[in-house]
């Protein structure tokens, strides 16, 4: 019998079996007087973990719902900030405008990015799968975003280290979703993020080859190069479909970075990027592996090419084209709006007219400022100097602003038989463009070194040369060699300034427009930009409104002294001729007849005439202005002269005959002159009106007017089709300034300037009937010379830029007349003979003037030789008339009295007597015009 106090056994450890449960014992039960205790209760197993998996869940869940709505807080925010893509249906590149000439020859082109846009059905498949084969080689099946790509370049960076940029994972549509909408390159998730939505969005809207189209033409290939076909010709000087398949993989290698992969700077980088993309064309089936090999194995080779424009000789035109197109459609339109503007540029006439205006710079600095010594000088430099010695020295000088392209720096190695030395094949540069090498620092540019060269300076420069400085040993001279034997020319850059125009006188169109002596040392242009005195080249316009009012050119005016206050005009030549008529007046440029005449006509019509005529814009009412103490431009003033040879129309000289935009469409056209199915010269300036009173339509090519790139009023004109009996006629709709009669009137009297008058040298080898004027300004600051035939009209002038004397008896006769000369003598070439044509109510007559036997044209009711008793209303004018108290205290002759503020009435002094108010020594010639 066991106790009731022994504790249990200890089950059996074999088998391990659990013992089995005793029931519960009721009251009274076990032994007798014993007490059974509670059983032990076990806690449950796992419940650690389960608690640690729960609270682990439970932070899971709120993690993922706030991610969830932070990830949603930012998708919304990225969403929300995105671009739209539907812009992206009407994608029109930028794309460069160009400029051609009369010829359709390339002048220039425009750009901000220089693009060549290739349709994407012009593109070779060899270009496009050397893209998709280097940039994206799923690009045909994802749909915006590659994930195995995203993942692939996510890994690759987390074992690359800190401090370099990520590895890009970017498709092609990301790429096109960067450039065409977002327009930066910042590393940011959130770009990243935009770029890859995007993507998906342009791939739901465009299709694959639509969007490889615009990835192709926006891509930037360095070189300045912005496209496919851009990069074929920057690189290989070919069109795109001319690649071969080794060419098409380098421009599938520059994406990349078009820096690291330059072939001129690393060779070997680009030529290794170049086979890595031929080997994946042959991954992906493009390309086989025999003609990926010997693509390989191809040398990389490129061809230089240099961008159009401006063409040379041409930089001065191209530049006011430019700022024409800039003014009328502003920088997009122009710069990116694929423009193509022909102008009126006869290319070989400017060429040709630039060429002579230089010679005749340089043959007035040469005569009057003298040689003005060396550039640069490089010590130690003698005749037994070895040429590996001064060649790399001498290529270190820098070239000087204004430096010609056919010119050479040169050292001085003996200077006393004047020889020199250079290097033949360093073209002077400085970041021009043909035609000269001014315009920017640097020294001289060109192909390698070439063999060192020497020569002797011709003995005429020689001579000059010692005259003032003289040359030493070691000197860096600019020479021009010659085409016959060792010899060089010696040069230098001169300080004087010029300007030509030439257009045709009955359309206005401009044919040649040089500015100055260099484009690349300045670009103010002279011909449009610079307002200058046209001193006696004004007087022809006094005379046109004489003719207006009815005075022949028979009529005589006292030449004579006269004085205003303190204002004493005279004539160049300071003698008197007394009574004089209008046509030796003119012919001889006398001031005090002109003067006489403006008092007599009023300077009020005076200054009508010339701001209808667009010769200035406002004139002052004073006496001195009929003697050119105006301001104009060369341009201007040759719109002017046009207008005599057109018969009395004002004549507006345009640069840009039509322009076309990318489409072909013309979206600009002079309405001036325009082909009428009605009568000829219809509307309100002269003609009858078709009946009805309407004007007859323009015929022009097209269909309906465009409306310009960047907004602007559409064509003014719309095509009207022609029938079968239908005859096109010219209607001229630009407004008549003065009648025919008049302007033939002036224009035969000008004929006499240059046969027999102050304009002899302009005429001297001409044998077609010419036109022209002479113009000196005070002090000899000016000189000009204008002159036309009946289609050809050309101005010069010549002058330093800021106001100086050109020196005594430099006139417009002397000088600038030589140049129009050979300007108009080249302008004339293949030109038929044209005479002007007398119009109806003139006759030409024959008489003596008194100084000669002359022909002039007259009007009804004018009678050759006589001269009419006229009022002399220069007797009731003042020193207040004059203006001399007003105008511009510039010129050294008029300093004493400008301020006097004397207001006693102009008197004539009949020659040989004693004058009330004595003028200076000599008079002053005149504000204004001189001869």
């Amino acid at each position: 019998m066991v106790p009731p106090d022994e504790p249990p056994q200890e089950p059996p450890r074999e088998p391990p079996e659990e013992p089995p449960k005793e029931p519960p014992q009721g009251p009274g039960e076990g032994s007798s007087g014993g007490h059974a205790g509670p059983p032990a209760l076990r806690r449950p197993r796992f419940r650690y973990w389960r608690s640690l998996l729960g609270a682990t869940a439970a932070v899971m869940l709120v993690g993922a719902t706030g991610g969830a709505v932070v990830l949603w807080s930012q998708y919304e925010g990225i969403v929300a900030d995105l671009p739209t893509v539907e812009g992206l249906r009407s994608y029109q590149p930028p794309v460069m405008s160009r400029l051609y000439a009369g010829d359709d020859q390339l002048v220039a082109e425009l750009a901000n990015e220089r693009r060549i846009f290739v349709p994407y059905s012009a593109i070779p498949d060899k270009v496009k799968n050397a893209f998709v084969a280097a940039e994206d080689q799923k690009f045909w099946t994802h749909k915006g975003v590659d994930p195995a790509a995203i993942i692939r370049a996510g890994l690759t960076d987390l074992t690359r280290g800190k401090g370099r940029r990520p590895i890009g994972a970017s498709t092609i549509t990301q790429q096109v979703a960067r450039i065409m909408l977002l327009g930066t390159n910042a590393v940011s998730f959130r770009r990243k993020a935009k770029e890859a939505f995007l993507a998906m969005r342009i791939e739901q809207v465009l299709p694959k080859e639509k969007i490889l189209e615009i990835y192709l033409n926006e891509i930037y290939l360095g070189n300045g190069a912005y496209g496919i076909g851009a990069a074929a010709q920057t690189y290989f000087n070919k069109p795109l479909d001319q690649l071969d398949d080794a060419e098409a993989a380098f421009l599938g290698a520059l994406p990349k970075s078009p820096t690291n992969y330059n072939p001129e700077r690393f060779p070997d980088a680009a030529r290794g990027r170049r086979n890595w993309v031929l080997e994946r064309m042959a991954d992906i089936g493009s390309l086989s592996q025999e003609a990926a090999r010997t693509a390989e194995a191809e040398p990389l080779s490129t061809r230089s090419f240099t961008r159009p424009g401006p063409a040379p000789g041409a930089e001065w035109f191209a530049e006011e084209v430019r700022r024409e197109l800039l003014e009328r459609y502003g920088q997009a339109a122009t710069m990116q709006g694929g423009l193509d503007v022909h102008t009126s540029l006869d290319l070989p006439l400017q060429r040709s007219a630039q060429a002579i205006l230089r010679q005749g710079l340089m043959a007035y600095d040469r005569a009057n400022r003298g040689w003005q010594g060396p550039v640069h000088h490089l010590p130690g430099m003698g005749p037994d100097t070895d040429p590996a010695q001064w060649q790399p020295a001498l290529r270190s000088v820098p070239a000087p602003l204004g430096m010609l392209e056919q010119w050479r720096l040169a050292v001085v190695l003996d200077a006393a038989k004047g020889r020199v030395g250079w290097v033949e094949s360093s073209v002077v540069w400085r970041g021009g463009q043909n035609g000269d090498a001014g315009g920017q620092t640097g020294g001289q540019m060109g192909g390698p070194m070439g063999a060192a060269q020497t020569g002797l300076v011709q003995a005429r420069d020689l001579s000059w040369a010692q005259r003032a400085h003289g040359l030493h040993n070691g000197d860096v001279v600019m020479i021009e060699p010659q085409a016959e034997g060792n010899r060089v020319g010696l040069m230098q850059v001169p300080l004087v300034e010029g300007a030509v125009v030439t257009l045709n006188a009955r359309t206005g169109r401009v044919l040649a427009l040089v500015g100055g002596w260099s484009f690349q040392a300045s670009q103010f242009d002279r011909a449009t930009q610079a307002l200058r005195q046209p001193g006696s080249s004004f007087k022809p316009f006094v005379y046109l409104d004489a003719m207006e009012q009815g005075v022949s050119p028979s009529q005589k005016f006292e030449d004579s002294p006269v004085s205003y206050g303190t204002w004493h005009p005279n004539n160049y030549e300071k003698d008197f001729w007394g009574p004089t008529t209008l046509h030796d007046a003119l012919r001889e440029s006398r001031n005090l007849v002109t003067i006489r005449l403006a008092a007599h006509l009023g300077m009020k019509t005076v200054a009508d005439m010339a701001v209808k005529l667009g010769l200035v814009d406002s004139m002052p009412l004073v006496l001195p202005a009929a003697l050119g103490a105006v301001e104009t431009t060369v341009l201007k003033e040759a719109g002017a002269y046009a207008a005599l040879a057109a018969g009395g129309r004002r004549i507006t000289p345009t640069l840009v005959d039509d322009i076309q935009d990318r489409d072909g469409r013309v979206v600009w056209r002079s309405s001036a002159l325009s082909l009428v199915a009605g009568a000829p010269d219809a509307g309100p300036n002269g003609g009858a009106a078709p009946s009805g009173g309407a004007q007859p339509a323009a015929l022009q090519p097209g269909t309906a007017p465009a409306v310009p790139p960047g907004g602007g009023a559409p064509a003014s004109v719309a095509a009207v089709p022609l029938g079968p009996d239908d005859l096109p006629q010219l209607r001229d709709d630009r407004p008549r300034i003065a009648s025919e009669e008049s302007t033939f009137q002036i224009t035969t009297m000008l004929q006499d300037v240059i046969k027999r008058g102050t304009g002899i040298k302009a005429g001297e080898g001409i044998d077609v009937p010419i036109a022209g004027k002479t113009g000196t300004s005070q002090n000899f600051n000016d000189a000009w010379f204008a002159g036309y035939t009946p289609d050809i009209v050309t101005v010069v002038w010549f002058g330093f830029d800021t106001p100086h004397t050109l020196g005594k008896n430099e006139t417009g006769g002397a000088i600038a007349g030589p140049i129009w000369n050979k300007v108009m003598k080249t302008a004339l070439v293949g030109h038929p003979r044209l005479d002007f044509v007398a119009p109806q109510g003139v006759v030409l007559v024959q008489y003596d003037t008194g100084r000669g036997v002359t022909t002039d044209a007259f009007k009804d009711g004018q009678i050759a030789g006589v001269s009419v008793a006229l009022a002399n209303v220069s007797q009731e004018l003042t020193a207040a008339d004059t203006g001399a108290e007003n105008m511009p205290d510039s010129e050294s002759d008029m300093a004493a009295g400008a301020g006097s503020q004397d207001s006693g009435g102009g008197h004539d002094i009949p020659p040989g007597a004693n004058s009330a108010s004595p003028a200076p020594s000599g008079g002053d010639i005149g504000m204004g015009g001189l001869y």
